[in-house]
């Protein structure tokens, strides 16, 4: 089994925080300026859950685009070059 990585765990949950929020707020918005809807706890509640997959659908994207290279990434390409 793996061991996680601390620093890239970290990473994940802030855009995975930061992606429920503002998937969250554009939801908000763009339902009150749709439909009219009076914003209600339970209308937050239905908003979040549906922007919680999302957000983490998106984190997984970028996680694999590695815009965040892991440290034993970068440790092979260096030993690589020195060779």
């Amino acid at each position: 089994m793996r061991k996680i990585n601390v620093k890239r765990l970290e990473i994940f949950l802030e855009f995975l925080i930061f992606g429920v929020a503002m998937g969250l707020v554009e939801d908000l918005v763009a339902l009150k300026l749709a439909t009219g809807e009076p914003i209600t706890w339970r209308v937050v509640w239905i908003v979040t859950l549906v922007a919680i997959p999302f957000a983490a659908i998106g984190e997984l994207v970028v996680d694999r685009m590695k815009i965040v290279p892991d440290d034993e990434h970068k440790k092979q390409k260096t030993k690589k070059r020195h060779k």
